[in-house]
């Protein structure tokens, strides 16, 4: 591409800062590939999770990690709206919340830390293949809740595993470090971009509502909800469409 445009700029404070949400996370701590992961299933048995158990979303959580409270209550939502979410810790136990030493970058932790995410990141996704099956449908988060903390981190691997054949959709929120040339073999990426935009959010929010906004905000509190049940019905759509062209092609419908 000749002008290869910024669409989402880079980390800044606003990514390492934030509340923290009131809740009991109700999922477990599994390991995957020797990987620490958070799962969550749907507790509803007349659910889409139990009619189609096969609905898995990846989630890859911000800078403070999938067992950080806000993200596992986000990943308890969605496995809520009939789904199997699993989260990853591609930090290994170091997340950026951790640090509270005196003089800590958290630049410099985010070069650190790529390259152990880097390792990992792989490793995990095929082994929730083996674990779970070929045969299960995908769906991608960069949590729904996130803000663009590690976007460094995340949107490397979000948009690599947009190209998976096993994925069905992507979701990114609150993006950074992202250019035109990130997109155009893309489009399961490029779709839910743009279609997430159109969910409406409501004004008087900041960079990173959806993960670690004020909840005593009405408009922060109105959009991080908004933004959950938006992510859940947007998996829902290319799923459901998928389950119905399989359903078609075997003879089923």
């Amino acid at each position: 591409m000749a002008n290869n445009r910024t669409l989402a700029g880079p980390p800044g404070h606003c990514c390492f800062v934030g509340f923290k949400h009131e809740g009991k996370p109700v999922g477990t701590k599994i390991t995957i590939a020797e990987i620490p992961t958070y799962l969550s299933e749907c507790s509803n048995t007349t659910s889409a999770a139990s009619i189609h158990p096969e609905r898995i979303i990846l989630f890859l959580p911000d800078a403070y990690g999938v067992f950080y409270q806000n993200n596992m209550l986000v990943q308890d939502f969605l496995a809520q709206k009939g789904f199997t979410v699993l989260g990853i810790d591609y930090f290994m136990g170091d997340p950026v919340h951790l640090h509270t030493e005196a003089g800590f970058d958290p630049m410099k932790w985010v070069d650190q830390i790529r390259k152990v995410a880097d390792e990992v990141t792989p490793r995990w996704l095929a082994g929730v293949k083996e674990k779970y099956g070929p045969e299960r449908q995908i769906t991608q988060a960069r949590s729904p809740s996130t803000a663009s903390q590690d976007i460094v981190l995340v949107h490397p691997y979000t948009m690599e595993l947009a190209t998976d054949e096993d994925v069905v959709a992507v979701s990114l929120a609150h993006p950074g470090l992202l250019d035109e040339d990130h997109f155009p073999k893309h489009q399961k990426t490029l779709d839910a971009f743009t279609g997430r935009q159109a969910y409406p959010y409501s004004a008087g929010v900041q960079h990173g509502f959806a993960a670690r906004g004020d909840p005593s905000s009405a408009d922060i509190r109105w959009g991080k909800e908004q933004s959950a049940e938006g992510v859940a019905m947007w998996f829902h759509r290319f799923l459901d469409e998928k389950a119905v062209a399989r359903d078609a092609s075997s003879g089923m419908i």
